[in-house]
C-alpha cells in the first residue's frame, strides 16, 4: 500500500524537540550581532565605543565620575577609562560568581533596572557591556575599588580566568580594553578618530564638568606598558588627541552648530526643568538665517537620531506656540493659513534632553525614544517657558514670527511651483526629459544612471553605455547652488527639474523612495577644479531634499582615469598621478606619441624604468569625460566588471552638515579658513 503523501512530508520534515536550538551565555549576540548593535559595518563597530563609554558616561550623570579618556590603541584595541566608583567586584547572590564577570558575560545584567544604582542612565537593557565583550576576540576590564586592583580577561564573551586582585591602589574607577573580532565585523576593523571624536564633544556638552579626552594613539609602539598606569595621558606618549569640557551646556552647543551661521534673533532661549515623571527637560534654540533645520534630541544623554516622543512634544508645542504669538499680535490675519510644522523648523537650531528614571528605546541601538510620558511633559514645560520668551523679548519673537511668514509664503508658491513640475504622470515616463537616454529595463534593482557634465560627456557615454540597464543624464554646465534656494527656485531650474522627474522620487513633502526608477545614481564628472565644483553642486542638492537616498546606498562618484599608457599593443590605466609615478618610475622619459611595438616585451617589464624600451610608450592625460571615446568610457567608467565606483555615505551627517553650511554657505571668512587649512590636501590641475 503506497504512503500517503502527506504523512511522507511530515516525516521529511520532522520538527521536534531537537530541532529547538537553545543558545546559552552571550551566544545570541555573536548569532545575530545585528540584533544588538544595529549593523555589523562602521556603524555597529563604532557603537561598540558608544556602549562602553555610555556606562561612564552614566556615573558621571551621577556625580560619581569627572573624567573620561578613550585611547584607540594599535592592534584595533580600544580603551576607555573612567574615575567612577568602579564595577563592583563582590559576589553577586544569584550568580554566585564576582557581579564585575555577571555584568561582562550575562546579558540582562547591571545597575540599571532599578534601586539607587543610576537614577538616571542610558543603558535599561543591561547589555551594552556584556555585548562589546561578546562581540569582541580580547577585551579586558580592570577595576580600582576598595584599596585594590582587580582584573578579568574575556575572550568572545567567555571568562578566560576568575576575577582577581592583581594589586593595590588608592585610586577608583573602571578601564575597559577590547579588540572587536574581525571574524564578526567582517567589512574591517577601522576606527575614525574624527567620528569618535565629534561624539565625544557632543556628550561632552550634555554633561556639565565633564572632562572627555580623545587619544589617537594607533601610529605608536606596538608594545605599549600599562600594566601600573590608570589614564593613557600619564605615560606621556606623544599623540593626536582631543579633550573636550563645557560648563555652558546646550547653550553651549547651540552656539557651536551655529558657528557658521548668521543668527536672525540675539536672545538663545532655554530652559531646564523637573516635571512628575521626568527628571529633567532640558531645551535650548536659535534661529537663524537659512532653510534647513538642525535638530538633536537626546534621552539620558543618548543621541537620539530617529527623534521621538520628546520631539514630538517639542514640535507640537513650537507650532502651537508661534501660531498663538502670532494671532494674539495680530501678525497673522484670522482669514490666513496657520504656519505649519515644517514652516516654524526652517532655520531653526534646536537642542531637546530629557532624562527619565524608567526610559524605553525602540530597539538597543537607541536611535528613537519610545517613553510616552517625554512628550507630555516636554510639550508642556516647553511651551510654557517659550511662550514667555516670546512675551518678554519682543524683538527676537517678531524676527522668528517674519522667519515662519516667509516660510509659509515660500511653501505656498514652492507648492504652486512643484505641482506644475511634478504634474501627475511625469514621473512614471510620460514626460521624461528629453536629453535623457533610458534604460530598457523598468527594474529599478538593475538600473542605473549616469550624471555626467555636459553634452559632449553625454554623447560619449550613451554610446558606450549598456542601454539595457543604463541610463545616461548630461547637465549642462554648473546647477544652482541650493544650500540657500527655496523649493519654488530650484524647480524653475531647468537642469535640477530634469533630475528630479528623471530620479522618480518627487520632492519634498511628496518624495517617495519606493518610486525610485534606478538604484545607481552615478555622478560622472570631469576629473578637474570644474568638475569638482559641478559634484559638489549635486551632492548638496542630493544631501538637502534628497537625503534617504544617501542614507540607503543609491548614490555614487564614479571614477574615471587620469591617464591612459599604451606601448604595442599593451594599455593601462591610471586613476591618479601617485598610481601612474608608481607605474613609471619618476625618472623615466615618456614619449607622447609612440607607435612603436614590441610584442616580445612583457607588460610586467614595461614599465620598470630599467627598462630602456620603457621609454617608447604612449601617455595621454584626461582632462574630462569628453576626451575619451566610447570604447574607453565604457571600458574604464562604465563596465560593472571593471569600472571602480565610491558609494557616498553620511557617517555622521551633522558633521556633513556642517561642512555644506561652511562651504556653500554665506559665511565667507569661516570658507577661507576652511581652504586655506586644507590647502595641502586639495589635488590642482593647471
Amino acid at each position: 500500500m503506497a504512503k500517503n503523501s502527506d504523512e511522507k512530508d511530515v516525516k521529511k520534515g520532522s520538527y521536534g524537540a531537537d530541532e529547538i536550538t537553545v543558545l546559552e551565555g552571550l551566544d545570541p549576540v555573536r548569532k545575530r550581532p545585528g540584533m544588538y548593535i544595529g549593523t555589523t559595518g562602521p556603524d555597529g563597530l563604532h557603537h561598540l565605543i558608544t556602549e562602553i563609554f555610555d556606562n561612564s558616561r552614566d556615573e558621571a550623570m551621577g556625580g560619581f565620575c569627572n573624567d573620561i579618556e578613550i585611547t584607540l590603541l594599535p592592534e584595533n584595541r580600544v580603551r576607555v577609562v573612567d574615575n567612577g566608583r568602579g564595577i563592583p567586584v563582590d559576589t553577586h547572590s544569584k550568580t554566585k560568581v564576582s557581579a564585575l564577570e555577571t555584568v561582562m558575560t550575562v546579558l540582562h545584567a547591571g545597575g540599571k533596572f532599578g534601586g539607587e544604582g543610576y537614577k538616571v542612565s542610558g543603558g535599561l537593557h543591561g547589555v551594552g557591556a556584556s555585548v562589546v565583550n561578546a562581540l569582541s576576540i580580547f577585551c579586558q576590564v580592570t577595576v580600582h575599588r576598595d584599596g585594590g586592583v582587580y582584573m578579568q580577561e574575556y575572550s568572545q564573551g567567555k571568562k578566560k580566568s576568575a576575577v582577581k586582585k592583581i594589586d593595590s591602589s588608592k585610586l577608583h574607577g573602571t578601564i575597559v580594553c577590547f579588540e572587536p573580532d574581525k571574524d564578526i565585523f567582517k567589512e574591517g576593523v577601522i576606527f575614525d578618530f574624527a567620528r569618535v571624536a565629534n561624539h565625544m564633544r557632543q556628550q561632552a556638552y550634555l554633561v556639565k564638568g565633564l572632562r572627555i579626552s580623545v587619544i589617537d594613539a594607533r601610529e605608536c609602539p606596538d608594545k605599549i606598558d600599562m600594566a601600573d598606569v590608570f589614564y593613557f595621558r600619564d605615560l606621556g606618549i606623544d599623540a593626536p588627541s582631543q579633550t573636550f569640557y563645557f560648563e555652558g551646556g546646550l547653550i553651549s552647543l547651540v552656539k557651536f552648530n551655529n558657528q557658521f551661521q548668521k543668527p536672525i534673533h540675539k536672545n538663545i532661549f532655554y530652559i531646564e526643568k523637573k516635571v512628575e515623571g521626568v527628571e529633567s527637560v532640558e531645551v535650548a534654540l536659535q534661529y537663524v538665517d537659512d532653510i534647513s533645520p538642525r535638530l538633536l534630541a537626546f534621552a539620558n544623554n543618548i543621541y537620539n537620531s530617529e527623534g521621538g516622543t520628546h520631539m514630538t512634544g517639542f514640535k507640537t508645542a513650537l507650532t502651537r506656540t508661534i501660531n498663538n504669538y502670532a494671532r494674539k499680535n495680530t501678525m497673522v490675519k484670522d482669514s490666513e493659513d496657520n504656519f505649519t510644522g515644517d514652516d516654524v523648523l526652517e532655520g531653526l537650531t534646536a537642542v531637546v534632553s530629557v532624562k527619565l528614571r524608567e526610559i524605553q528605546f525602540e530597539g538597543q541601538t537607541k536611535a528613537k525614544l519610545g517613553s510616552v510620558e517625554a512628550q507630555g511633559a516636554v510639550a508642556t514645560v516647553f511651551g510654557e517657558a517659550f511662550a514667555m520668551f516670546m512675551e518678554e523679548n519682543p524683538d527676537d519673537a517678531r524676527a522668528i514670527i517674519q522667519k515662519s511668514i516667509l516660510a509659509l509664503k515660500a511653501r505656498k508658491a514652492a507648492k504652486a511651483a512643484k505641482d506644475s513640475v511634478l504634474r501627475k504622470g511625469a514621473l512614471e515616463g510620460m514626460t521624461l526629459p528629453g536629453k535623457l537616454a533610458d534604460c530598457q529595463s523598468k527594474d529599478a534593482s538593475e538600473s542605473e544612471i549616469f550624471i555626467v557634465e555636459g553634452d559632449s560627456a553625454g554623447g560619449t557615454a550613451k554610446t558606450g553605455r549598456d542601454r539595457r540597464t543604463q541610463a545616461v543624464l548630461p547637465l549642462r554646465g554648473k546647477i544652482l547652488n541650493i544650500e540657500r534656494a527655496r523649493l519654488d527656485r530650484m524647480l524653475g531650474s531647468e537642469q535640477i527639474k530634469n533630475l528630479v522627474v528623471a530620479m522618480g522620487t518627487a520632492i519634498g513633502d511628496t518624495f517617495d523612495i519606493t518610486k525610485l526608477r534606478y538604484h545607481k545614481i552615478i555622478i560622472a564628472t570631469d576629473a578637474d577644479v570644474d568638475g569638482a565644483h559641478i559634484r559638489t553642486l549635486i551632492l548638496t542638492l542630493l544631501y538637502r531634499y534628497f537625503k534617504p537616498l544617501i542614507e540607503g546606498g543609491f548614490i555614487y562618484i564614479a571614477q574615471p582615469p587620469l591617464y591612459k599608457v599604451k606601448r604595442g599593443k599593451e594599455i593601462l590605466y591610471f586613476y591618479s598621478d601617485e598610481e601612474k609615478t608608481k607605474a613609471l618610475g619618476k625618472d623615466i622619459a615618456i614619449s607622447e606619441a609612440s607607435d612603436e611595438s614590441d610584442e616580445d616585451t612583457p607588460v610586467d617589464d614595461l614599465f620598470d624604468p630599467k627598462n630602456k624600451k620603457a621609454s617608447k610608450i604612449h601617455i595621454q592625460r584626461y582632462k574630462g569625460l569628453g576626451e575619451m571615446n566610447a570604447e574607453e568610457l565604457k571600458e574604464t567608467t562604465m563596465d560593472p566588471e571593471k569600472r571602480v565606483l565610491k558609494q557616498v555615505s553620511i557617517g555622521d551627517a551633522f558633521e556633513a552638515d556642517k561642512v555644506f553650511d561652511m562651504l556653500m554657505g554665506t559665511d565667507v571668512p569661516a570658507r577661507k579658513a576652511f581652504i586655506q587649512s586644507n590647502a595641502t590636501k586639495a589635488t590642482i590641475d593647471i
